[in-house]
């Protein structure tokens, strides 16, 4: 398989855009008690939950997130203190946000968050969730698992496929995260980890066809 490393190849297309789409949550953005900025690799986190702050969406600014093997060389400070420094450097107030450094998945996220909150006295009836494009949906089940009662809105930054991949430089890279993400959608359910989330017929053959192409590298 031959392609520039920010391209998409062309027989792929439109499985990985099913994908994409399916992990879309598509929820209606709303005013909430406190957003969540979920760490990874990507700064796009940082980039919205600053954004929706100036929106006044919320008055509460959460980031949450040590580090992983694919985030340890962009983010040597770990993923919640670098997305602090963007939110600060872009004008957020510095006592407006919180940071959570010891998670190590979304299950920490959530849960060492809401153990933040309630140091703080901080109510909340509801979030904005805030993650890479694809892990919205992941997001959502694992924080309904966690925080079954909590008012929950999944939000990431705006951002076509394309523009996600060139941005990143590494389609490979990309493609085999959402994979994972998909997998990771019904694996994590039937251990525990997440609520059920239903699996249309067409994305389930699209992520087939993908491990067949070889993006395998982050299934578990």
């Amino acid at each position: 398989m031959t392609t520039t490393p920010a391209t998409i190849p062309f027989e792929h297309r439109e499985d990985v855009e099913r994908l994409w789409s399916y992990h879309n949550m598509g929820h209606e953005l709303r005013p909430a008690d406190v957003g969540i900025g979920l760490g990874s690799h990507d700064l796009g986190v940082a980039k919205i939950a600053t954004e929706l702050y100036f929106k006044k969406m919320y008055p509460w600014l959460v980031f949450t997130g040590a580090n992983a093997p694919t985030t340890i060389e962009r983010f040597p400070r770990g993923e919640a203190i670098h997305y602090r420094e963007y939110a600060i450097d872009n004008g957020v107030p510095a006592d407006s946000i919180l940071v959570e450094t010891e998670a190590r998945n979304t299950s920490q996220n959530i849960e060492y968050t809401r153990a933040i909150l309630k140091d703080h006295e901080i109510q909340a009836n509801s979030i904005i969730l805030m993650s890479r494009p694809y892990q919205q949906r992941r997001a959502y089940a694992t924080c309904k698992k966690i925080w079954p009662k909590i008012d929950v809105i999944c939000i990431a930054l705006p951002i076509s496929l394309e523009e996600y991949v060139a941005n990143i430089g590494d389609s490979r890279k990309v493609i085999d995260m959402i994979v994972g993400d998909t997998q990771r959608i019904e694996v994590y359910a039937k251990l525990g980890f997440a609520i059920s989330q239903h699996i249309p017929e067409d994305v389930k053959a699209a992520f087939s066809r993908l491990i067949e192409a070889g993006y395998t590298s982050r299934l578990i």
